[in-house]
């Protein structure tokens, strides 16, 4: 029994395949030129989740699309901008670099450069402000600043 309950949570292990038998073009070529492209085109309905894995009816559209283009005699890049035409950029699981993203891009490595010039300009600054003070050594306080002192916390003579 518990042999048998392995297996099946072995077969379940297993990443599921959401492209049904309808949608596999017999020329393998072209098949595995599909898949590829599913691998990299988001479902719009799951989020993070590319239209080969989705059980979506979104992304079974978007996969027989796919095929319909290559089928059709498009090129890889011809099929994205495709989608991309008709979906946005969103539809891409890997961004291209632009314009319109440098930020999602770039936001991160310039605010930790940022965040590392800071950093180092304030340790700076403490060590020169520490070098200073005690370069230039502590005065004792003169006996007119003794007493005012004193009379602020309230000591007496």
């Amino acid at each position: 029994m518990r042999i048998i309950l392995a297996f099946i949570a072995l077969l379940m292990a297993f990443p599921a395949q959401a492209v049904e038998p309808d949608e596999i073009l017999s020329d393998p070529v072209l098949e595995s030129r599909a898949r590829e492209l599913s691998k990299g085109l988001r479902c719009l309905v799951c989020r993070n989740q590319s239209i080969d894995d989705s059980d979506a009816s979104l992304a079974k559209d978007l996969r027989v699309v796919v095929r319909e283009r290559l089928v059709a005699g498009d090129s890889d890049e011809d099929v994205i901008e495709f989608v991309v035409d008709r979906y946005g950029e969103y539809v891409l699981l890997k961004p291209r670099f632009s314009i319109g993203n440098a930020a999602l891009y770039l936001g991160g490595p310039l605010l930790l450069l940022i965040g590392g010039f800071a950093f180092w300009r304030m340790t700076r600054q403490s060590e020169v402000a520490h070098q200073k003070v005690t370069a230039a050594g502590v005065t004792p306080l003169s006996d007119d600043e003794r007493r005012k002192l004193d009379a602020l916390i309230g000591k007496s003579d």
